[in-house]
């Protein structure tokens, strides 16, 4: 009963998600020369993941091609799953916000990048792969089907392992100390209960 609903609100977030990253994309284009930048097979995945969560599900709420891999859950899970949706939803909009000039969608950095570490950054050290686990949470309790459902789970997972060691290692490298104790001070993608 709930299903079609639930499908609905995942379709909304995924075009609020999808206009927050080409907004902040379009907003902070690639003005200045990189020093570093990661390519290769990390922006694949990265590409990958996006193209997932936006086919998929689309794939399964347009056709029945998909049915085969259906599975029933609870309605309060959809509500639970729209709650998290929400959170990755803002989540993402402010860690874009909050790295303001200093975010790209490869790993890199530019000249004058600076250490951010304020606003989310605070207590996390990668929230947008915060955000993009939530989403994969939430998709998976918004589309009951076995392979959209879970589909950005399985991407994020390479895609998490391949870039989050790479990037803190860029980021001691070109920080330093300063990096180090900001590590020591927060959680990489959940807070940190005690420092």
């Amino acid at each position: 009963m709930f299903e079609n609903l639930f499908q609905y609100y995942y379709l909304a977030g995924l075009i609020i998600g999808s206009f927050t990253r080409a907004w902040y994309s379009r907003k902070y284009k690639q003005d200045r020369e990189a020093i570093f930048r990661e390519e290769g097979l990390a922006v694949g995945l990265l590409a990958s993941l996006w193209g997932i969560t936006i086919l998929l599900p689309l794939l399964k709420m347009l056709t029945q091609l998909l049915s085969f891999a259906d599975y029933d859950l609870p309605a309060w899970t959809g509500f639970i799953g729209i709650a998290i949706f929400a959170l990755a939803l803002w989540l993402l909009w402010r860690s874009h916000g909050d790295l303001g000039i200093n975010w790209r969608v490869t790993t890199e950095l530019r000249e004058k990048h600076i250490l951010i570490t304020g606003g989310v950054f605070k207590h996390i050290r990668h929230p947008m792969y915060s955000a993009h686990w939530l989403w994969g949470i939430a998709q998976a309790l918004l589309i009951h089907n076995w392979i959209a459902g879970l589909a950005s789970l399985i991407v994020m997972l390479p895609m998490y392992l391949l870039r989050v060691r790479r990037e803190e290692k860029m980021m001691l490298e070109q920080f330093g100390e300063e990096y180090a104790i900001y590590m020591s001070q927060t959680g990489r993608i959940i807070p940190r209960l005690f420092k």
